[in-house]
């Protein structure tokens, strides 16, 4: 069972976030949170936090399931544009050029490649 976790109006643009989104799409999530930590990125903090919030996400739905067991990766990773802050910047003979202030929005899905059996503990 698959957990998503979203960012919304990260203020960077969608074309930064597509080169972090397209390293850490199809890993396993220890290998893309090692990946993410290191990357000299800014963006890359972002990331990081989002993808410990999908296995957050994906705990909760998975109750009782063992995280090591269930071999969590990176099922999809969606980065799509978001609000456009438009902001004037002088130029030259009394002119203004408009700068375009992008942001995105991130979707990310953690799923596990093995089946997820569900372990109740019966102590009485």
């Amino acid at each position: 069972m698959e957990a998503v976790a979203r960012l919304r109006n990260y203020p960077t643009s969608p074309r930064k976030m597509r080169l972090l989104a397209d390293l850490v799409r199809g890993m396993d999530v220890e290998n893309a949170l090692n990946t993410l930590k290191f990357s000299p990125k800014h963006n890359s903090v972002a990331m990081e936090k989002l993808l410990v919030s999908a296995i957050a996400n994906w705990r909760v739905k998975n109750e009782g399931v063992d995280i090591a067991e269930a071999n969590l990766y990176v099922k999809t990773v969606m980065v799509d544009g978001g609000r456009m802050l438009k902001r004037m910047r002088p130029a030259p003979q009394g002119r203004a050029y408009r700068v375009r202030k992008r942001s995105n929005h991130v979707t990310i899905a953690v799923d596990s490649r093995n089946p997820v059996t569900v372990t109740e503990n019966n102590e009485n």
